[in-house]
């Protein structure tokens, strides 16, 4: 009980300058038991509607995904870039991504398979779950009943055919065409397309008229008949590799039967293909113009384009003018491009930087995971993304990424079911035994060599402990 003296004090202190706050003293506790006095906060996510991606890391609420579902409200187009170091994830994603995906009836897939294990490519587990054979796409066997693509694939438009020989050469031979190169490549596709009326017109053909050009494509432009066989001879020679070259038989016949573009998931397995050559960006442009004339249709469908080791075509200037006209024009049909690349750095400082940028723009998703510091900082000025972001991508362990959706920044962990895991699984050559395949006996006779190995090293430790003393 107060003295009333003290309580005589207060009173007249608050009459002169009104009411004083008491002091309260300071409660000592543990974080444990405060942390019931603050109500959980967390992010807002991006809906309960679409594929299931994860947990977000700091609230642990579940994280789901889909460009579809987004598209329009919070996301401006349904396009998706995925970086990061290799064994963080980014496969793993991929996979059970599409795999979640194809659990509706109304989705499509195709994927361009770069990445190759055991003589196949990524894929081939998941196909073969799905029942399904890859798109093999291999010049040591195309003269083989192997597969074929048609650059001159008369479902392809005139059009789209000449964009897409231009894109060839100019992609092999490192520049833009010419004026005069570009003359002799019409007017030798023309021809072609005017006289092959009874079979599918051949990339042959177009060779074959380039070193033999018509007296009337001359005649068309006054000039000497000579001078167009000249300006096209340097096109000939490029188109004459993907007919007698290092790529022939790949495309340079009809498109082979039997390719299924109703299949809910079309794989395209260019794991045989030297992904440093110049056949890499030439065999990605040649897909993907081909699957914008075949596959892509307006039949409500909504279709997903996975491309592996992407800068191959973000890098070249030719090939990435190509796909953003297909990014362009697929947003009206309900494609969602999805590309796949290391470093950030393999595409804005390539020879491409415009048209990569322009295609990074369109790319409204983005996922990163662990990264160097420097390149993170790099990745972070070039995406616009916040700073305590930058800072903890260094940090992130493998199945962990950073996720920005138009803005909307969180920290996801990737969660891969039982089920999936055998099939998304993509380091058994570095961690499978070299026994797993091996007859009980051989097996016995591979665990002995290893005993016996083991005791000639111990045997020389001790005798170079021995001599060690001797010495001493």
């Amino acid at each position: 009980m107060r003295d009333p003296l003290s309580a005589l004090s207060d009173a007249f202190t608050a009459f002169l300058f009104g009411k004083v706050e008491t002091t309260r003293l300071p409660v000592r506790t543990s974080t444990g038991q405060a942390q019931a006095v603050y109500l959980p906060t967390a992010a807002p996510g991006l809906g309960d509607s679409g594929v299931i991606i994860g947990r977000e890391v700091y609230s642990g609420k579940g994280y789901i995904y889909d460009p579809f579902q987004l598209y329009g409200q919070q996301l401006p187009a349904p396009h998706w870039l995925v970086l990061g170091e290799s064994g963080n994830g980014k496969s793993a994603l991929e996979k059970t991504y599409v795999l979640r995906q194809l659990r509706f009836r109304d989705r499509q897939v195709v994927v361009l398979d770069a990445q190759g294990e055991d003589g196949v490519g990524e894929w081939n587990l998941i196909a073969q779950e799905l029942g399904l054979t890859p798109i093999r796409l291999d010049p040591t066997s195309a003269l083989n009943g192997g597969i074929r693509l048609n650059p001159l694939d008369p479902a392809i438009t005139t059009t789209g055919q000449l964009a897409l020989l231009r894109t060839i050469i100019e992609v092999a031979m490192g520049h833009g065409l010419d004026e005069r190169s570009g003359f002799a490549l019409k007017v030798a596709h023309a021809y072609v397309n005017e006289t092959a009326t009874d079979r599918q017109p051949v990339l042959m053909d177009i060779v074959d008229q380039l070193r033999h050009p018509e007296p009337e494509s001359a005649e068309a432009m006054n000039v000497d008949i000579d001078d167009v066989r000249a300006w096209g001879l340097d096109v000939a020679l490029v188109l004459d590799r993907l007919v007698d070259g290092d790529l022939r038989g790949m495309f340079d016949g009809s498109t082979s039967a039997g390719i299924d573009l109703d299949a809910p998931l079309i794989v395209f397995d260019l794991s045989h293909i030297d992904r440093n050559s110049i056949a890499m960006p030439i065999l990605m442009a040649i897909v993907g113009v081909w699957l914008e004339h075949t596959w892509i249709r307006p039949d409500r469908k909504k279709r997903i384009f996975l491309v592996e080791e992407a800068w191959h075509i973000i890098n070249s200037p030719f090939v990435a003018q190509l796909f953003q006209r297909l990014l362009k024009f697929g947003r009206r049909l309900g494609l969602s491009f999805v590309a796949v690349v290391h470093h950030l750095s393999d595409v804005v400082d390539g020879a491409a930087a415009r048209e990569a940028a322009a295609i990074l723009k369109m790319a409204s998703t983005r996922t990163i995971y662990a990264q160097k510091a420097d390149e993170a900082r790099a990745t972070g000025l070039v995406l616009g993304l916040p700073r305590w972001a930058v800072e903890i991508i260094p940090t992130l362990t493998p199945g962990i990424a950073v996720w920005d959706v138009n803005g909307n920044v969180q920290v996801v962990k990737h969660l891969i079911t039982e089920a999936e895991r055998p099939l998304v699984f993509t380091d058994r050559a570095m961690t499978e035994s070299s026994t797993s395949d091996l007859l009980p006996e051989d097996v016995r006779a591979a665990e002995l060599e290893a005993e016996q190995r083991a005791a000639r090293i111990e045997n020389q430790q001790r005798l170079n402990e021995s001599s060690e003393s001797t010495v001493a």
